[in-house]
């Protein structure tokens, strides 16, 4: 609320809302806050500011975590709950589902807090233990005096910065589900509960753990260090973990504050939450498109990089789709707006991969199976550890079967097991999504690498999908008006490419149409009904043949095909009456996205319901190896299922609702953005840009993944396989070699981070 207002106060001519510099005759209205006076520029930027003024004032300053965003763990995404805190299972903190753009972690912030206190504690213990090594006797020995102080300064590092370690054990034993806090826990406690016990009952100790000496070891320090170690573990791990979602963040963070909207004859800034369909927008240079919507009216280049991947602006005038979020060039111009708030493609990109984000690859079963067993086998070799130096260990026994069980605790880190895979898996659908590859589900990503063949459409895959009409043929007395004006009228209720561009080229001629009746459509084939008295069958040879196509036609016919023409024959009234001629152009990309397959060993079939020798064409010009035309659309997912069948991993490219059911039984679905909504819920992968090489470059990244995840479960496995036996002194024996319970700290804690630092390596990879 407005605080009091002084005698006098500064006014502030920038909307700190929305940021845009208001003239005082143009203020929509103005508030006092803090001895200033705010204009605004509309009444919603005045609630805004008025609900909470930090928010714009001091923007640097992190908000609370709110409690009203669901939370999810990364390891475990089937854990959910509302608002922050830790997961049942493993302990580890819960991050937001849905990606805010917001940088604030209040877990990250307390962990340095607690982190900074501890190490400010923990400097002089390690001074202690240094003194103690010089002058080659026990502190406590020194002075009893010395044993309180080290007791002052390690209880609140252990009790207070290790609290959250302590809760998390305490959980994972109520919950049945042993992990990292719970060896994290049963070692720093039991090292500082044994020295608890020495400073204030050290008769209660028995002889065997003392030195020659007979004074009582304290294990403060490293009770401290490990707690410390495993602080900045956290702060490491935690800041790494939310650099897995910056690809997220950086998306969000492209759509504008604002939009220029165009209304009443009048241009002025509005807040972008308040943009509706339907609205006109001036986009100026240099500007961010707001939404996503069509250009009416200029003309400009506009750099869609970062929702495509395309490095070259895309030239937009009149008609021209734009996308929120991409940034204009030199020009300016005015635009539509069509979809608004979550229905942008920004918005959906951002949701698609942050679900992705929450998938499991099939290769993490691996490790839950091992991740199962291991904290029962760790507490196992532990206590077999201890029992063996009590027994057979040199003098003290129990002080080395103390030192080394509790090396054994700690070294032994489940963290890096389980983080191996989705690390991989987070840092790779945020690294798709900047190159225009959204992934939907991880395993789409793992079974991406094992593809040998992929099935691509035709039109809209390898061509653009704006077909047009590029000749007409008459025969039996009819003309060609007669021919295009029949098929037009009929096929103005078909959604079909190719009726679009029948439509288009009749209305570009000035045709008349009629209103068609009794329309039928033969899926594959054709359509049907009548226009005006005449009855009109439009569509394939075979749909035609009750007319019986006339040679002259067949010969027009194939010299259209072997130019990669579609043929549209037309009969009317049961005489064949003529053909259109239609062209779909090749999409400039697609003769380079063949041969980058091909260079990746991949074979290309291309399945399209076009007649025989305009497929064969097309495959002519770009290289692909096998083609099946003239195929329904249930016959496009029986070629899938019959290539599977032979052994192959198939994936399957298509951009249309007749794509889906081979999209969806095909290994891997990809489906073209720019195509259908039914096709991209269809498919595992989508391609914002709807060329072709972007399957390349999801095979590239479905291959750096899945090496990285075999890398980070190598680092995990290797790892605990040779830190446990050395921390339970295997090595002894031979080179006397015994790890130190604060070593075993530091090493756990850089497993985890390696893990995550090497996830992070494929924010780099070349698409």
């Amino acid at each position: 609320m407005p605080v009091k207002i002084p005698d006098e106060i500064t006014e502030e001519f920038v909307d700190p809302v929305c940021g845009m510099t208001v003239e005082p005759e143009d203020a929509a209205g103005t508030l006092d806050y803090g001895g200033k006076r705010y204009y605004f520029c509309n009444p919603h930027c005045i609630e805004q500011f008025r609900a909470n003024p930090e928010r714009f004032l001091n923007p640097q300053q992190a908000p609370p975590a709110r409690a009203d965003i669901e939370y999810t763990c990364p390891m475990h995404p089937e854990v959910r709950q509302m608002g922050p805190g830790s997961c049942p299972k493993c302990g580890m903190a819960l991050e937001p589902v849905a990606a805010t753009g917001d940088e604030a972690n209040p877990e990250l912030d307390a962990m340095k807090r607690r982190f900074w206190v501890s190490v400010a504690l923990t400097v002089p213990l390690l001074v202690f233990m240094v003194l103690d090594m010089v002058l080659h006797r026990q502190a406590w020995a020194v002075s009893h005096w010395v044993a309180w102080i080290q007791l002052a300064l390690a209880t609140p590092v252990v009790l207070w910065g290790g609290w959250p370690f302590f809760e998390r054990a305490w959980a994972s034993v109520v919950n049945k589900s042993a992990n990292m806090f719970t060896l994290i826990a049963l070692g720093s406690g039991a090292a500082y509960l044994f020295s608890l016990a020495a400073v204030l009952a050290p008769g209660a100790i028995p002889p065997s753990f003392r030195t020659h000496g007979g004074a009582l070891p304290l294990y403060f320090e490293s009770a401290a260090v490990i707690v410390t170690l495993v602080l900045l573990g956290q702060v490491l791990e935690l800041r790494a973990r939310a650099q897995t979602s910056g690809s997220l963040r950086e998306l969000l963070k492209l759509a504008p504050n604002t939009a220029r909207l165009v209304a009443d004859g009048e241009e002025r800034d509005v807040s972008l939450d308040r943009i509706q369909v339907g609205d006109l927008l001036r986009v100026r240079p240099g500007e961010k498109v707001p939404v996503d919507g069509v250009v009416v009216e200029g003309a400009s280049s506009v750099d869609e990089s970062m929702v495509t991947g395309e490095s070259l602006p895309v030239a937009k005038t009149s008609g021209a789709r734009v996308t929120g979020g991409t940034v204009n060039g030199t020009g300016s111009f005015l635009m539509r707006a069509e979809r608004v708030g979550s229905d942008t493609l920004l918005s959906q990109i951002v949701r698609l991969v942050a679900e992705a984000q929450r998938t499991r690859a099939p290769i993490q079963r691996v490790a839950d199976r091992v991740s199962a067993y291991f904290v029962p086998a760790v507490v196992v070799c532990a206590l077999i550890s201890f029992i063996v130096w009590a027994i057979a260990g040199p003098p003290p026994q129990l002080a080395h079967a103390l030192v080394n069980a509790i090396a054994v605790l700690i070294i032994a880190c489940p963290c890096a097991l389980g983080l191996a895979t989705p690390m991989s898996v987070m840092v790779a659908t945020g690294r798709g999504a900047t190159s225009g590859v959204l992934v939907r589900k991880a395993e789409a990503i793992e079974l991406l690498q094992k593809i040998d063949t992929i099935v691509v459409d035709k039109t809209g895959t390898l061509t653009e999908g704006k077909p047009r009409v590029v000749s007409v043929a008459a025969v039996n007395g009819f003309s060609e008006a007669d021919v295009l004006g029949a098929a037009a009228s009929l096929e103005q209720a078909s959604e079909h490419p190719l009726a679009d561009a029948i439509v288009s080229a009749a209305r570009d001629r000035g045709i008349p149409l009629e209103r068609a009746g009794e329309f039928e459509s033969i899926t594959g084939k054709g359509v049907r009904g009548t226009v005006g008295e005449r009855h009109v069958i439009v569509g394939s040879e075979s749909l035609n043949r009750a007319g019986s196509v006339s040679d002259p036609l067949s010969h027009q016919a194939e010299a259209a095909q072997n130019q990669a023409q579609s043929i549209v024959f037309v009969t009317i009234d049961g005489k064949p009456a003529g053909l259109i001629a239609v062209a779909d152009t090749i999409k400039p990309s697609t003769e380079e996205a063949i041969r980058l397959l091909h260079r990746e060993g991949v074979r290309v079939v291309m399945a399209t319901g076009d007649s025989r020798a305009t497929a064969l064409a097309v495959a002519k010009q770009l290289g692909i190896d096998q083609v099946e035309a003239e195929i329904l659309p249930q016959q496009k997912e029986q070629l899938v299922r019959q290539l599977q069948a032979e052994g192959r991993t198939v994936a399957m490219a298509g951009d249309g609702v007749n794509d889906a059911p081979a999209l969806a039984a095909a290994h891997v679905g990809i489906a073209m953005g720019t195509g259908t909504d039914v096709a991209m819920e269809s498919a595992g992968i989508t391609l914002v840009h709807g060329d072709l090489r972007g399957v390349a470059r999801a095979l590239r990244l479905s291959r750096a993944t899945m090496r990285n995840i075999r890398q980070n479960l190598f680092l995990a496995f290797v790892y605990n396989a040779l830190g446990i036996p050395i921390a339970a002194g295997v090595l002894y024996p031979f080179v006397g070699l015994l790890l130190s319970p604060m070593i075993a700290s530091a090493a756990m804690t850089f497993s985890s981070v390696s893990v995550i630092a090497n996830a992070l390596r494929l924010k780099k990879v070349k698409l």
